[in-house]
Formats: C-alpha cells, structure tokens, sequence
C-alpha cells in the first residue's frame, strides 16, 4: 500500500475514474469518425475538480476553459448530458450547439477563448459581493493562459474591487506544445503577488489531502471576500487535442509512472477494481443512450 497517499472513498475514487474514461471513451470515438470537431482532454488533471467542486456551493459560480470536460463532471456528474452536447445529440447540455468546450448550465460556463472567463468572473464576483455574501466565483485557467493580457487586467480590478474570486491555475507546465520555460518569464505566484493577491501552490495528486488543505481556503474567500489564486502542480498525460502530442514519449511515461490512477490502483486494489468497474460501465450506458439518440434539432 503506498502509504503517502490517503485512503478515498469509493463515491470519490469513483468520480476520479468517470471522468478518465469519460475522456478515454471521447477519443476513442474521434478516432472511429464518430465524433467532428475538436476536444481537448483533461487526462492526468482529473483529479483537480474532484478535490475542489465538492467544497463548493450551489450558489457559486465554476467559469471552466477549453479542457473542463473533468470540470463539468465533478461539478453534475452527468455524462450522457455532456456525451450528448459533444456528439450534437438530443439531450446535450446545450442542446448540441456548444460542443465540446462552450457549455452553459446553471451557473456554469465553459470557453475555448483563453483568459476570456477571468474578467467575466471577476463581474460576477462583483455581483456577488453586493448581492449574495458567501458565494464565490471561481475561473479555471492554465499556465498558458497567462500569455493572456486579460488575466493581468482582472486580477488588477479584483485586488482593486476586493472581490469574492478564487482563481483554479492547472499548471501542466505546457501551452499547446511549447514548454512553460520557454514561454513564461519569472513564476505565477510572483505575479499573482504583485496585484497584492493571496496566493497557494499545491502539489501532489492525494485529493482528501488536497480537499483537507483546500477547504479552508475557499472558506475564508467566502469570509474575507478578497481574491485568491490556487495553482496546481499538474501534469497533462494527453495531447494538447485529439494528436498532437510533440512531447519526447520518455518524459510522458515519467508522468504517466506518478499518475493518480497508477498510485490509487496500487494502494488500493480492491475498492480500486470496484469504482473502475462502476465507474466504465457508467460510461459505456451513457455511449450505448447517446448513439441511439436522434441528431439535435438545433445542429440537423
């Protein structure tokens, strides 16, 4: 048993490996022609909304990017929805015209447009402060993102405007293809500092201990109503989209070697075999609902 890592649920461990076959099943069908367009998937990340939207409220607001599908699942468990939307069935989320990284429901908005939810967040944490204490809004963001004039604009008037924000980084360490270092001068945390913005860095992939350090954190956004920003040491194990991956194959199975999915197989075998079972045929029931489900009106 790998005793670094703590003991999850099985709802928990289960939700983790919904949203990696989810993403797994998704390929898969792009490669088989059944799927047009793009996606980007969040595989090896999974296990950051896992840790954080069960600290959240119905109340607040999740302003996700273009690799939220894990984002999306954490928050309404609901994969045939989503499957539906990506596949332009009927029963989509957004009846089938938003795809793959445009979704709106409830107080939940997805975009391919990077830096673009930030600003918005921050509005609506505006609202927030005046109208509904104790919610928050909280944007997703990568490291790439920060090549983004935007985020440096809504980070100026959240510090400004002392605004209930708790901004999610998921720092995989590569923009599409071009390695962090290559395109990041300096640290997000130093830049996050010069705005006067409380800031935390967290590290590793144990998501009970990633909640336990999380939770108190959001809490006091939600006391304080003053922004911070959360960065995940992340690792993306997938191509930036469907193929596209330059990345030297070693250094993928290095990451690939330290993955939640590995440890939690190995430290827990048998819950383990449970929730993966549960968790993919799930995923198949969705597939099998989806594929017989007519086109969606809205994309015919």
């Amino acid at each position: 048993m790998d005793s670094a890592i703590s003991q999850p649920s099985f709802e928990l461990l289960e939700q983790l490996l919904l949203i990696r076959h989810f993403e797994e099943l998704l390929l898969d069908q792009f490669q088989k022609g059944k799927v047009g367009g793009t996606t980007h998937t969040c595989l090896g990340q999974e296990y950051i909304p896992a840790a954080i939207m069960p600290l959240l409220r119905p109340e607040d607001w999740v302003f996700s990017n273009h690799r939220g599908h894990g984002h999306y699942l954490a928050r309404f468990d609901d994969p045939q929805g989503l499957l539906a939307e990506i596949m332009g069935r009927a029963g989509g989320v957004c009846q089938g015209v938003g795809g793959s990284q445009h979704i709106k429901r409830d107080r939940y908005l997805s975009t391919g447009v990077q830096g673009e939810s930030l600003p918005v967040a921050v509005g609506v944490a505006l609202q927030l402060k005046r109208e509904r204490a104790g919610a928050i809004a909280m944007p997703f963001i990568g490291d790439g993102t920060w090549g983004q004039g935007a985020v440096y604009e809504g980070l100026n008037m959240a510090s400004l405007w002392r605004v209930p924000l708790c901004v999610v980084v998921e720092n995989n360490h590569i923009a599409q293809t071009t390695d962090r270092t290559d395109n990041m001068a300096g640290t997000i945390e130093a830049r996050v500092r010069a705005f006067g913005i409380g800031f935390h860095r967290c590290i590793g992939n144990d998501v009970a201990a990633l909640q336990r350090e999380i939770a108190p954190l959001i809490t006091r956004v939600r006391e304080t109503m003053l922004p911070l920003v959360i960065e995940f040491d992340t690792a993306r194990l997938g191509s930036h989209s469907k193929g596209d991956d330059t990345r030297d194959p070693a250094h993928v199975a290095t990451l690939r070697a330290a993955d939640w999915r590995a440890r939690y197989a190995s430290a827990f075998p048998e819950l383990f075999a449970r929730a993966d079972e549960s968790a993919r045929a799930r995923v198949q029931a969705a597939l099998s609902k989806v594929e017989t489900a007519p086109p969606s009106t809205w994309t015919r």
